[in-house]
């Protein structure tokens, strides 16, 4: 079989942290060819998506004193060809967030793909459908308190009644632009002024959820159904859980609570072709829904032992 991957530039990856690296690993480890493009690298011609693609091969990552290590050289790439996506059993649409206005035009690229010749992971539609805040929003039993608005004095009345407060951008990402807010704060005022652009753009607003001490749980669903999980924990003054401003991982099983929120969102997931998703949990409330590159496998295999990617391949493999 083969399969296309729509990434960031291969040589910013990470081989022992990305999980689009460890997805082509598997690829390549069950026999298929495994090519790489880049959102800008995509075209419609004759009523049919093509992209600027490469064959690549990897050298796998290693498990060594408990951590992944990768040779110098980890990948290597051939000659540039346009094809058509059509040519490929699955393409996996693994550009990072933020979702900007050429991310949403190669999602309608995407959409000149024939469903029934190949598959795309996520669906284009469904990635334009899901923001990764907003999305969580239509699972009223599984959320904390929430609000979304631009209006300083809608905002700043919830945190003075909640007494406590988190403030993400909706267009936020690894953590970026999230802020504790406190009612009282002198600051309170000047950060909702920056976080909404002056009232031009709203914000999504949560209660402050004390578990998050304990850190924030990434759960991996493939196809609706969660087949891995790990727990980022904040370090030193740092409220934030995630990876990338420094989080700890730890092993994490998932409660029958959990087990019922995926339940609450596996319908909604498979109608809207979002079939490899990553979905954020703290103290029992689900916080984010995240469908564009979602991260952890390299994690949860290194804790647990498992090979995640390879499930997600064998999955595919399934058409």
């Amino acid at each position: 079989m083969k399969f296309a991957f729509i990434i960031d530039p291969i040589e910013r990856l990470d081989p022992g942290h990305d999980t689009s690296v460890a997805m082509m690993e598997a690829a390549q480890q069950r026999g298929h060819e495994v090519w790489i493009t880049s959102a800008s690298a995509l075209s419609v011609v004759g009523a049919k998506a093509l992209a600027l693609m490469q064959p690549v091969q990897f050298t796998p990552v290693e498990l060594v004193d408990g951590r992944w290590v990768a040779a110098d050289l980890w990948y290597g790439v051939g000659e540039a060809v346009q094809r058509p996506l059509e040519d490929m059993d699955a393409v996996f649409m693994r550009t990072d967030p933020p979702v900007t206005v050429p991310y949403l035009y190669a999602t309608y690229i995407l959409d000149y793909v024939d469903p029934s010749k190949t598959r795309v992971i996520n669906s284009p539609s469904g990635l334009r459908a899901a923001n990764e805040k907003m999305y969580a929003l239509q699972f009223t039993e599984a959320i904390p308190e929430t609000i979304v608005s631009q209006s300083k004095a809608v905002i700043r009345e919830t945190v003075e009644r909640w007494g406590a407060a988190v403030l993400k951008p909706l267009g936020g990402k690894a953590g970026e632009g999230i802020l504790f807010l406190q009612a009282g704060d002198r600051n309170l005022n000047s950060m909702v002024e920056i976080s909404t652009r002056q009232g031009q753009e709203p914000v999504m607003v949560q209660t402050y959820l004390p578990a998050a001490k304990d850190g924030d749980k990434r759960i991996i669903l493939l196809n609706g159904d969660p087949i891995g999980a790990v727990n980022r924990i904040p370090t030193g003054s740092e409220f934030r859980g995630n990876m990338a401003v420094g989080g700890r991982v730890a092993k994490a099983d998932i409660t029958d609570r959990e087990l019922d929120i995926c339940r609450q969102l596996a319908p909604t997931l498979r109608r809207d072709g979002l079939y490899f998703v990553g979905i954020d949990i703290i103290g029992g409330y689900l916080t984010e829904v995240n469908v564009t590159s979602p991260t952890g496998i390299r994690e949860i295999d290194r804790l647990d032992g498992v090979r995640l990617g390879d499930q997600v391949i064998a999955w595919a493999e399934q058409g």
